[in-house]
């Protein structure tokens, strides 16, 4: 993968809009008010918040050997700002230091993705790969394409209302953090496609109830993979916008850090499979301990992670392949032996009665394989 192009800044100062041109619906909600800016999330954080400041610090060292002058140096200031102040809020809204705790969508996600996932991309081609301010949209990326998780569920070009109504807060965030459209018209690009294109399948069920990975145990996976198509129908002629075309460039390696849990250390990988279908239990109001989560859970944990690992992701950009195919390669044969694993000894123990006790198999027949 060669290194993007540096953008002339006649070019950065094209004005952006929103590039699929989606009314603006989703309006600042409880926690963005109450934590605005980054000295309210620094002081409702103290201490939490310093797991992200080592996880900052390491980045800036890694980036350095790319070089930046006054000028880049404070929009890395900038960049950094607003990632505490979307950290914090994540984890007020969802995460450890609220009361509507999702177990995947949390502030560990973005610990996750701005950390060893951004350090692998590094890892395979050194910080040059990337220019300073492509790494700091990553950066961004990694701690806003979450933030709302509580929309009601709204399908427009393949988007999602949470993606929509995080899409929203971010440039809140970055006019707050004094970026201007005109000037940062990259970063707005970025996000723009990178936030929409990690939408995970918003496409209604066929009895128009939200999708849901936990009932239908399939997904079509990340928009990214499509967002060239859904370019083409929505704005003709962006192959000739240098702007948009490298967004494009870097949506698909957002993508591609988002769901590389498949590439993690197998029982990372399979820790977050947990989580995630917990949190979609609890999204569709059904206990563990409950009956009715028993075959959701069991097919989620089985066949659910069999289909996506297997036929449905693909990472869509060179970099990331490069990163991260063949830890992914390495998690094949374990998680087929998990996957049987659980289907045996579920046939041994009798058909379950609660999700609980999927889960416990689940867990039981991973130790005997980590």
């Amino acid at each position: 993968m060669a290194r993007f192009p540096i953008l002339a800044r006649s070019i950065l100062r094209i004005v952006p809009r929103v590039i699929f041109g989606f009314p603006q619906t989703y309006p600042p909600d409880a926690v963005e008010r109450e934590l605005p800016d980054v000295a309210a999330a620094r002081a409702f954080a103290g201490a939490r918040i310093d797991p992200l400041e080592a996880v900052l610090a390491q980045r800036r060292c890694l980036i350095a050997p790319v070089g930046t002058d006054a000028r880049t140096q404070a929009f890395l200031d900038r960049c950094d700002d607003v990632i505490r102040i979307a950290y914090a809020r994540l984890a007020r809204r969802h995460g450890s230091w609220g009361d509507d705790f999702h177990a995947y969508h949390n502030e560990e996600h973005i610990l996750d993705i701005l950390g060893d996932r951004i350090d692998r991309l590094i890892a395979a081609r050194g910080a040059a790969v990337l220019g300073l301010r492509d790494w700091c949209a990553l950066g961004v990326f990694a701690a806003t394409h979450d933030l709302r998780q509580r929309e009601a569920p709204c399908y427009a070009a393949g988007v999602g209302a949470n993606e929509r109504a995080s899409l929203e807060e971010t440039f809140r965030l970055l006019e707050a953090a004094g970026f201007s459209r005109s000037a940062d018209g990259d970063l707005y690009h970025a996000l723009d496609l990178m936030i929409d294109g990690s939408t995970f399948d918003a496409r209604p069920s066929a009895n128009g109830d939200p999708f849901n990975a936990a009932e239908l145990v399939q997904s079509g996976g990340a928009l990214a993979a499509k967002l060239a198509a859904k370019l083409d129908k929505h704005r003709p002629g962006w192959r000739g916008e240098p702007l948009l075309v490298h967004a494009h460039e870097l949506a698909l390696v957002a993508a591609d850090i988002d769901t590389a849990n498949v590439a993690e250390p197998f029982a990372r990988f399979a820790a977050s499979a947990v989580n995630l279908c917990s949190e979609r239990e609890m999204l569709c109001g059904r206990s563990l301990d409950s009956g009715d989560s028993a075959q959701p859970v069991f097919g989620f944990l089985t066949d659910g992670q069999d289909r996506f690992f297997f036929d449905l992701h693909r990472f869509n950009s060179e970099l990331g392949r490069e990163a991260f195919q063949q830890a992914k390669a390495d998690n094949a044969e374990p998680l087929k032996s998990l996957v049987m694993g659980v289907r045996a000894r579920i046939a041994v123990r009798g058909r379950p009665a609660t999700g609980q006790q999927v889960l416990e198999a689940y867990r039981d027949t991973l130790a005997g394989i980590v």
